[in-house]
């Protein structure tokens, strides 16, 4: 039986198509993907993410504790910011990423994926264990809902209490939308500006409401999963499963500079992502630009044009809406990593070239 959020009975007034995710019912899209997609690039849309895992962790070493646990320095975040970070095994394969929020001095929300959240719990659990620190399952107190895009500071800020134009890039702030207190973070998944609120479960389809009303000027379309995943590719921005698994450290996925090095009391993985930072990866996550009308997709072989020989895989790809031509990430060894590299991509029997590009593909406009 998939979980359904507060919201999902809205979602079927609003005429959604569902899809399982993670053990929920979740929109996948309401209309066209294409028109979603394009909406967000262009004005804004608004997304039900109440499917992610939050857990909250306080007590006086709490920050210690979060140090030790994720490659990150949680410590050193100032009170009502957030940072990008990531949980590794003990071989510096990712286990997930999260977002940190530092909510006061001694306490933290972690936001994780909605897979891996039950994973993610445990592990903090066994790691914390000395601290003076007290781990929570809070995911449900919370509903999730994002307004992302161009227009969203205008059409959030028209339902706040607070000037959301002060509120920093990757900041969180205690608020009050449409009368209802809330927990507002600018942050997001989709390459665009944008913010995430967290609300009381039984103040979601209200809340909703109320940004759809204040939206509907700017032309705000409810968004699902399917654009979602074309938005956060276009930025070069990994998923779980597809760019970062339990096989890959972050330094192969390019993100080595999450990882802090110089962290008191050391953290878990941090002698095999030392030794990868020093030995170098054999392997890094790439861009590629197609320039024919099919999409290299996930499990798909990349090939080296010379010989044929398999050197990678796609880990997603999509026709770009943005960009009007097919991208995709993928894996390819160190020496065939270079922008411009030309190599091919197995479209089910049949070659396309493509070419090594930097990632992302796309950044917005400041």
């Amino acid at each position: 039986m998939l979980k359904k959020t507060p919201l999902h009975d809205l979602h079927v007034e609003l005429g959604a198509s569902f899809t399982g995710f993670a053990g929920w019912s979740m929109p996948l899209r309401y209309t066209s993907e294409l028109a979603e997609h394009h909406a967000v690039r262009t004005t804004a849309g608004i997304f039900d993410l109440t499917h992610m895992g939050e857990i909250e962790l306080s007590g006086p070493e709490a920050g210690r504790a979060l140090d030790y646990a994720l490659v990150g320095q949680p410590s050193k975040i100032a009170v009502g910011r957030a940072r990008y970070s990531m949980l590794v095994h003990e071989t510096g394969g990712v286990l997930d990423d999260l977002v940190v929020y530092r909510l006061a001095e001694a306490r933290y929300l972690l936001v994780a994926n909605a897979g891996n959240a039950l994973i993610v719990l445990s592990q903090l659990r066994d790691r914390i264990d000395g601290y003076a620190a007290t781990i929570r399952d809070v995911s449900g107190r919370w509903a999730l809902i994002a307004v992302q895009g161009p227009a969203s500071p205008a059409i959030v800020g028209e339902v706040a209490d607070i000037d959301v134009l002060s509120l920093k890039y990757y900041a969180i702030a205690p608020a009050r939308l449409a009368g209802r207190e809330v927990l507002l973070a600018r942050t997001g998944y989709t390459g665009e500006d944008g913010f995430e609120i967290y609300c009381r479960p039984a103040d979601a389809v209200a809340l909703w409401q109320s940004l759809s009303a204040a939206g509907a000027g700017h032309g705000l379309l409810p968004c699902g999963l399917a654009c979602r995943d074309t938005l956060r590719l276009e930025a070069g921005m990994p998923l779980y499963g597809q760019e970062l698994t339990a096989r890959n450290t972050p330094f192969e996925a390019g993100l080595g500079r999450v990882v802090a090095f110089d962290k008191p009391g050391g953290f878990v993985g941090e002698a095999a992502l030392a030794a990868r930072r020093d030995q170098g990866s054999t392997h890094v996550l790439v861009g590629l630009a197609t320039t024919g009308r099919r999409a290299p997709r996930t499990g798909y072989a990349v090939l080296a044009p010379d010989t044929n020989e398999r050197i990678g895989e796609v880990t997603s790809g999509a026709l770009s809406p943005t960009l009007g031509h097919p991208v995709a990430m993928a894996y390819l060894p160190t020496g065939r990593s270079t922008p411009g590299t030309e190599v091919l991509v197995d479209l089910r029997g049949s070659q396309e070239p493509a070419q090594i590009v930097e990632l992302p593909f796309y950044r917005r406009r400041a």
